[in-house]
């Protein structure tokens, strides 16, 4: 599961760039940058730095509020502006500690990313980005980065592994567990994930 997280990652980070290019188009963005964090996690082991690249290179290309939402299905709706906020809040480090521990796990290992095309046509705001992970000794790994255009910017909205969303995998627990406690009992759940991860 980690190996699988850490590929995850990997094409996401290589999604930054100047924000002078944010209209470049989103698979440009991966191929352009891919090869310089892929040298970055064959040399980095130590968890903090790797916790540094999350916070800086990861961070500012998720919309973090599109996924808990999508996350949380209908029962978004009934949360308080202030439950949504610590849902988003806890979501987000629930998921940048995920993908620390994953690139912690599987740093130094060899991997490529082969970046699709980009199917976007002119004006659209949404789009997915296609890539294939290949690592030795494993099968290739299909990864979609579904992606808004949000003030100019490309923002990830949801990570598909060989068609399992990220993010409808987590609306399962998320239901489960608001059916048994009610939205502040999910709250108390993710708080206290982060709290024994930190």
């Amino acid at each position: 599961m980690n190996n699988l997280i850490a590929a995850m990652l990997l094409a996401v980070v290589s999604l930054t760039v100047p924000s002078a290019h944010a209209q470049t188009a989103p698979d440009v963005l991966v191929r352009s940058t891919v090869e310089e964090v892929l040298g970055v996690l064959k040399q980095n082991k130590d968890r903090r730095a790797l916790q540094d690249i999350v916070e800086k290179k990861v961070l500012p290309h998720f919309d973090f509020r599109a996924m808990t939402q999508l996350a949380m299905g209908k029962a978004w709706r009934e949360a308080t502006p202030a439950q949504q906020k610590s849902l988003e809040n806890a979501f987000r480090t629930l998921l940048v500690r995920t993908y620390t521990t994953a690139l912690a796990d599987t740093a130094g290992v060899d991997r490529k990313v082969e970046v699709k095309p980009a199917q976007l046509k002119p004006g659209e705001d949404y789009t997915v980005v296609r890539t294939v992970v290949k690592e030795a000794g494993r099968p290739p790994l299909a990864i979609d980065y579904r992606m808004t255009l949000v003030d100019k910017t490309w923002k990830v909205t949801d990570i598909v592994a060989e068609n399992v969303s990220l993010v409808i995998n987590y609306r399962g627990t998320f239901t489960s567990e608001i059916t048994r406690s009610g939205i502040d009992g999910l709250i108390k759940v993710l708080e206290d994930k982060n709290k024994q991860g930190a």
